[in-house]
């Protein structure tokens, strides 16, 4: 594995932020065999920046699929997921956090996309596996980490496995979206607002502390 440093800086992170975007759109023009020199030239940067950003194509393209997962959770329901430990009513504010971010799932074609490219490459390159693996749910998802961490760190939770509720947590609200996706099809609006509202209860009633003992 390279373990180089990454460049940092303000400059870099705008080179790093343009690599990704370049190579969101190549990969899903050209797959993942597009050339890195393509995605480059479309970043406006050097093959040598590219490498020193990332090390290698399975890695870029793990940042691609985290960044393309992750952006759903922009805006309002990132705001919602970092006030989730100062709610008065935890399970109100995380199913609103969850119709946000579910919402903008579903508007987001780029996501199926990404998630059909995987499948459809992985025989191919089997580093991309690895490089997935590599990062962990909590790396791909620092949003819903940190405030899963919060609401356990606050006693509103109790989280023995991060990782384990992470996964949970988008079992119950987003992959049943990405699977309907992936065959071409989608779950209305009054089931996606059913799973919304039924995981939300599930997550928090398998995480829930321990009552306190009767008087």
């Amino acid at each position: 594995m390279d373990e180089r440093p990454r460049p940092s800086g303000p400059r870099a992170e705008a080179k790093r932020r343009a690599i990704v975007r370049a190579a969101r759109a190549a990969f899903l023009r050209d797959g993942f065999g597009v050339g890195m020199d393509v995605i480059a030239a479309d970043a406006g940067v050097s093959k040598v920046t590219v490498y020193n950003h990332f090390g290698s194509k399975e890695t870029l393209f793990t940042a691609v699929i985290a960044g393309a997962l992750d952006e759903p959770l922009g805006g309002a329901s990132t705001t919602a997921l970092a006030g989730l430990a100062d709610a008065p009513d935890l399970r109100a504010a995380l199913t609103e956090a969850a119709r946000a971010w579910v919402a903008a799932v579903r508007g987001n074609a780029d996501v199926i996309a990404l998630r059909n490219l995987v499948a459809a490459e992985m025989h191919r390159f089997p580093g991309l596996a690895d490089a997935w693996r590599g990062h962990g749910p909590e790396g791909h998802h620092p949003a819903v980490a940190d405030a899963l961490r919060e609401l356990a760190g606050r006693g509103r939770l109790v989280i023995p496995d991060l990782e384990t509720a992470i996964i949970q947590l988008y079992a119950l609200l987003v992959f049943p979206h990405l699977v309907f996706g992936s065959y071409g099809t989608t779950l209305d609006d009054d089931a996606t607002d059913r799973l919304v509202t039924h995981g939300v209860d599930m997550f928090l009633g398998y995480y829930a502390p321990p009552a306190p003992p009767a008087a």
